[in-house]
């Protein structure tokens, strides 16, 4: 029993690079092609992240453990954290009033999924947003991406502006090593919106 109960903790919460990283749904709004759930494996490092349930927010609290423990939370699995809007905010409402630095993981379409400007909802529980551009163009972003919503490239990119009046660190990222990536026009898309870039590395994590 207990047992089974710490593997479903190590499913539901993980440690890396200092970061304690919060799985909480395998559901995504994007297909991505370079995903390792679309190429036969849903590992990171040595943490199996495939959820057979959503976890419950005690759960999810419970498996976080001690914040003062890690530099920051991070809303980070191979899903996509705001599909649980409100129980990702719930989360981290009560573990930043803990004294936890929260980051959340997105690929920027919390307001089109969920039909209405979310930014808002960031404002007092979120330290730091880093959102996936991961391309310099829609037709690109699409060819990686594979949204399963029309007009997700402006979508993400109208998130990121707006994110930016409620979240002190707002970063936008995109993979080198995709083909047909631009690294350097998705520097400045990024910084013409006010937001911060950052480079990552096609197959490595964290």
């Amino acid at each position: 029993m207990a047992e089974r109960i710490l593997a479903e903790a190590a499913t539901i919460a993980y440690t890396l690079c200092g970061n304690r990283y919060l799985n909480i749904t395998s559901r995504c709004t994007l297909r991505c092609a370079f995903c390792p759930k679309f190429n036969g494996s849903w590992e990171v490092r040595q943490y199996e992240l495939r959820l057979r349930e959503e976890p419950s927010v005690e759960e999810i609290i419970a498996a976080a453990g001690d914040p003062s423990q890690y530099r920051e939370v991070v809303f980070c699995g191979l899903g996509e954290p705001t599909r649980r809007l409100e129980v990702m905010l719930e989360i981290a409402e009560r573990l930043r009033g803990a004294g936890a630095r929260i980051r959340v993981n997105t690929d920027g379409l919390a307001s089109l999924v969920h039909g209405r400007d979310v930014t808002p909802e960031f404002a007092g529980r979120v330290d730091a947003v880093s959102i996936s551009m991961n391309a310099q163009d829609e037709p690109t972003y699409d060819r990686h991406c594979r949204p399963r919503h029309p007009d997700s490239f402006s979508a993400m990119l109208e998130f990121s502006e707006r994110i930016q009046r409620y979240v002190p660190e707002v970063v936008m990222t995109a993979i080198d090593g995709l083909p047909g990536v631009d690294i350097a026009a998705c520097r400045r898309l990024a910084e013409g919106i006010g937001a911060t870039f950052r480079r990552r590395v096609l197959d490595v994590v964290g």
